[in-house]
């Protein structure tokens, strides 16, 4: 008990800071998704049921934009692929929670993948650790996109610079883990992929998705290339 005890509170020490940021960037969700006319039964059941923050910023953006619900739906799913290489990357951890792993892959994300690989390596499976963090991302993301919708009509997201929290939140959890050359070569393919694209085509949809696909592929040749074989 005094273990589990220690893990949970080691687990909210840990997450509580990052769920500032996480609260920051589901509060412009809320405040984006109600000036793209969504209303509150829409923007609550994606932060209940597809707890995703890249996926619903982007969606939300396309639905402003008028885009068909089949790109939209094509583009969340492209998306939230790099889930599955989360998942793979977790497995080992969530491993001894058995029955409960279904529950716990519902929190494969960024922000909780990043501090339950870091807690895996150091510490060896820990599932209760995830799912503390995980849980306290969750919360967090749910109250703070019911405020952002509820007060959307008070606040001007851009004055306020709202749309920056989420990149701001995600540079400051990549930062730290940009220590092997494989990691580093994604980071700076993705950045050279995405400022070539946006130069060449502003505000393309695909940007995202095409940075995403290519510049894993880089880090992954360099990790298993001959030099490192």
């Amino acid at each position: 008990m005094d273990k589990n005890m220690k893990t949970i509170k080691t687990g909210l020490l840990e997450s509580l800071p990052l769920s500032i940021a996480i609260s920051t960037y589901g509060l412009s969700y809320g405040v984006l998704a109600n000036e793209a006319n969504l209303g509150l039964f829409a923007v609550m059941a994606m932060s209940l049921f597809v707890f995703s923050g890249s996926v619903q910023m982007v969606v939300v953006a396309m639905i402003s934009a008028g885009s068909s619900f089949g790109s939209v739906l094509i583009t969340s799913i492209l998306l939230n692929l790099r889930n599955l290489l989360y998942g793979a990357g977790l497995a080992e951890g969530l491993a001894p929670a058995k029955k409960w792993k279904w529950l716990l892959a519902f929190g494969v994300s960024d922000e909780p993948y990043v501090l339950g690989s870091s807690r895996f390596h150091k510490y060896g499976p820990d599932p209760l650790y995830f799912g503390v963090v995980t849980g306290t991302f969750y919360l967090a993301w749910i109250v703070a996109s019911f405020i952002g919708a509820i007060i959307g009509n008070e606040i001007d997201s851009q004055k306020w610079g709202l749309d920056l929290a989420f990149p701001v939140t995600f540079v400051a959890l990549l930062i730290p883990s940009l220590k092997e050359r494989p990691i580093v070569a994604t980071a700076l393919t993705a950045v050279l992929i995405t400022t070539v694209l946006e130069y060449l085509f502003p505000g393309n949809q695909f940007t995202i998705i095409i940075a995403g696909i290519v510049s894993p592929l880089i880090g992954l040749y360099l990790k298993g290339g001959p030099n490192n074989a």
